[in-house]
């Protein structure tokens, strides 16, 4: 057991090489760990001046992008553990609830509070274009498809949006039946399926191109999902939610596999993410702690 931050995890990401995890709270700091021994990598990185929501690595594992309630992103060397540049700012102080890289590195998409997405150029820091406006609450999360042509949003307006990057506009129409909020989504590795979790405590899939959902709503969490995965190689999809469990699901099969993995004295869990070779799970909690999971064991280890 070793210190880790001091308020709620609010998203965790494995590096590609997973040798590193970095992480990103509620005490306003994102901290980079080992992956293997769970210790701490130097200081925490400082610079935001409120929640740290979201955090990703490039797909080099040579940068860190974040997103805050303080309404900026920053970008971050791992290497140096030093902010790149300024702070991105939209012309909005609104909270950026996501931040995400493309596939190649070069472009970031956001969601933020103020209902749009945004897309960004890593080298300049500048936003390319205008937001991408079609919802009407806040963006809690985006993702881009694998080949970076495609950007999904997910939205307290209940609605899920597939964007076209290139011409920045809305593909088809929305995606609609969660009963609640949408909190979070991720595109399949092969481009094909979207996954999403919601407040209505359901996982759907959904269609890219027809935009329908695929099968019967996934059952099994007692409370709002707020974080799902695709494994790298598209069989299962992990999951955590404010019921405080972590749980796999067989993407095929569309049920749970095994017991659900986190439960003991844990209220949320707020992320959850699949290392690059799919053998181990990482977790962030309302309780300051990381945890990652050997999945073929279910074997676990604790930051905190």
């Amino acid at each position: 057991m070793i210190e880790s931050h001091d308020d709620w995890v609010w998203s965790v990401a494995f590096s590609p090489d997973r040798t590193r995890l970095v992480s990103g709270s509620k005490d306003s700091t994102v901290r980079i760990w080992d992956a293997e021994t769970g210790s701490q990598i130097g200081d925490p990185l400082v610079g935001h001046n409120y929640w740290i929501v979201s955090v990703d690595i490039s797909p080099d594992g040579e940068k860190i992008i974040s997103s805050s309630s303080d309404g900026t992103i920053r970008l971050w060397s791992m290497q140096d553990q030093t902010q790149i540049g300024e702070p991105w700012k939209g012309n909005t102080s609104y909270a950026i609830s996501s931040a995400r890289f493309s596939i190649d590195g070069k472009c970031v998409a956001s969601g933020s509070d103020d209902g749009t997405v945004r897309l960004w150029d890593v080298e300049t820091g500048k936003q390319i274009g205008e937001p991408l406006t079609g919802h009407h609450d806040e963006v809690w999360n985006v993702k881009f498809s694998p080949d970076g042509s495609l950007v999904v949003s997910g939205s307290k307006d209940r609605t899920i949006r597939i964007w076209d990057v290139r011409s920045g506009t809305q593909v088809g129409s929305p995606l609609e039946g969660h009963d609640e909020a949408v909190w979070c989504v991720s595109v399949s590795p092969d481009g094909r399926r979207i996954v999403s979790g919601s407040n209505d405590t359901t996982i759907r899939f959904w269609d890219v191109e027809t935009h329908q959902q695929v099968g019967e709503p996934l059952r099994g969490h007692t409370n709002a999902v707020t974080s799902v995965c695709f494994s790298p190689d598209g069989r299962f999809v992990t999951s955590g939610s404010y019921d405080g469990t972590v749980r796999i699901w067989d993407v095929e099969k569309k049920r749970q596999v095994g017991p659900p993995l986190l439960k003991d004295n844990i209220d949320w869990v707020i992320s959850v993410a699949f290392s690059h070779d799919g053998k181990r799970i990482v977790s962030g909690t309302d309780e300051g702690t990381i945890r990652v999971w050997d999945i073929e064991d279910f074997a676990v280890w604790t930051m905190s």
